[in-house]
């Protein structure tokens, strides 16, 4: 009777201990295992759900089934011209294969560390391909609207012709590919090298592009240097459109002028032709009353002019006398 009651005791304290050591172990929707057993990897689980171990000797390794997150530094790096930019990019990836994942990196940390290193190595390489203008256009639209612009309009009659003086040498260089592209090769270069981990990698962004310090000076320099140039087309432009409207202006004064002076004249000539016909017409009814007329008209135009008078007595001054002019 002893004995079986040890038997027994021993049965449950084996069995407790085998289901503390837990045979059954759950994997949850978005994870993924592997089974180890005394290191070496026997089972790979990728469906959610309860599954069994042997106690004591197999170790479940559990990774995320779902899409992940790497986000980069930012690194300083050279463009083709050696234009210093510093980039920042960031990348979604996930664990397609866990036998390899766990034979090659085994952990989630070390993914991060070789994704930075292989990312940062392929980005490097195509920024240092490629010229900075590839680097932050994605593409010529500014370009194409410069060209398409045939006129730029200031108020609401007045056009000029500008697309030429505000275009400078550096703006016109269009890109061949563009910063997406750029993306797209970083991408498709990185895929190359992460399948022996077990890693698909679903995409590549380039977060950020900034200037170094020294190219931010010179970039500010360079567009200083553009708004001065539309500046001083507009300002030419609008010098020519001064120039050509005062001459207009003065061509349409000097012919107004011009035609007046003519009607002046007109009328002059027809008032004192038509005052000599009175004149006449005077003179020949009463010749008396005409000379005294015209001897009046003049002691008015020439006596405010002298400043002395010694003598009246002269045949100019008859009048002054006489009506008669005796």
């Amino acid at each position: 009777m002893k004995k079986s009651m040890v038997v027994l005791i021993i049965i449950a304290v084996v069995v407790i201990g085998i289901l503390m050591a837990g045979p059954i172990y759950v994997v949850d929707e978005g994870e993924q295992a592997v089974v180890v057993q005394m290191g070496r990897l026997v089972n790979v689980i990728t469906d959610a759900g309860l599954h069994i171990k042997t106690p004591f000797i197999d170790q479940v390794v559990r990774y995320p089934k779902r899409i992940m997150a790497w986000d980069g530094e930012q690194k300083n790096m050279p463009t083709r011209e050696k234009q210093y930019i510093w980039v920042d990019v960031t990348a979604r990836w996930r664990i397609a294969d866990p036998q390899k994942f766990y034979e090659s990196i085994k952990s989630i940390n070390l993914a991060y560390s070789k994704l930075a290193e292989v990312i940062d190595s392929e980005v490097r390489t195509v920024v240092a391909e490629n010229y900075l203008r590839e680097t932050v256009r994605n593409s010529n639209i500014i370009l194409e609207q410069a060209d398409n612009a045939d006129s730029l309009g200031i108020g609401d009659n007045t056009q000029i012709d500008l697309p030429i003086l505000i275009q400078s040498a550096g703006s016109r260089e269009p890109i061949q590919r563009g910063r997406r592209a750029l993306a797209e090769e970083i991408l498709e270069r990185s895929r190359k090298m992460v399948p022996e981990y077990g890693i698909e990698l679903i995409d590549v962004v380039i977060r950020q592009i900034r200037y170094s310090d020294e190219l931010t000076q010179s970039v500010y320099a360079r567009m200083i240097k553009e708004r001065n140039q539309i500046a001083q087309a507009f300002r030419s432009d609008g010098e020519g459109k001064k120039a050509e409207w005062m001459g207009r202006m003065e061509n349409e004064r000097m012919s107004i002028l011009s035609g007046a002076y003519a009607t002046a004249e007109t009328i002059r000539g027809t008032a004192d032709a038509e005052a000599a016909s009175i004149y006449a017409e005077a003179y020949s009814r009463d010749r008396n009353f005409f000379d005294f007329w015209r001897a009046v008209e003049s002691y008015r135009s020439t006596l405010p002019k002298f400043d002395k008078t010694l003598s009246t007595d002269m045949e100019y001054f008859r009048y002054l006398y006489s009506p008669q002019g005796r």
